[in-house]
């Protein structure tokens, strides 16, 4: 195997670290491999879109997510270092409401699963992050909804040392309390 999958306190939210081959040449790693993620991380899934994304330091992106075409996201930061967030949005889960946080870097090789039915969004720690992520949906604007980054509800831990630099509909999110869900 190429890889090594990490459960995070939602369990349906994975870790995946890949296994590195390192030599006097340089270093080689998958950074997809489908039959993998199929049998170690979630099994039913096919990727649709592929996503460039690029933020500078201080940037919040998030909490999005669509309620009709809801997307899984697999999340691999391929320049600098971001603190990612997955939250469950489904109502009839044990935990739904939680969050967890990770830290995705280009050194650390991380990415991280977001199943469908969970919001998603990050923080750009470093001076750039440059992102890879795969959908299994197409995006969708008109469903796209976005929670408060800051909804006392959720009590996000995010790591800032100043006021974030929010784009237009995440300053405008909704509270959880009257956030649309997923069944």
């Amino acid at each position: 195997m190429a890889i090594n999958v990490i459960t995070t306190a939602l369990p349906e939210v994975k870790i995946i670290e890949p296994k590195v081959f390192n030599d006097a040449r340089g270093s080689f790693f998958e950074s997809f491999n489908a039959r993998e993620f199929a049998v170690q991380v979630a099994a039913g899934f096919e990727f649709v879109q592929d996503n460039h994304s690029r933020s500078t330091k201080n940037v919040l992106r998030g909490l999005h997510y669509q309620i009709q075409h809801p997307q899984g996201k697999l999340v691999r930061v391929v320049a600098g270092a971001v603190f990612d967030v997955a939250v469950d949005l489904r109502r009839h889960s044990p935990r739904f409401g939680q969050w967890v946080g990770v830290h995705l870097s280009a050194d650390n090789r991380r990415q991280l699963w977001v199943p469908p039915g969970f919001a998603h969004g990050f923080l750009t720690l470093s001076a750039e992050a440059k992102f890879l992520y795969k959908t299994t949906d197409y995006w969708y604007p008109e469903h796209e909804r976005t929670l408060l980054w800051q909804d006392p509800a959720l009590g996000i831990a995010w790591p800032l040392d100043r006021e974030p630099v929010l784009g237009a509909k995440d300053a405008v999110g909704v509270c959880l309390a009257a956030a649309e869900v997923f069944a």
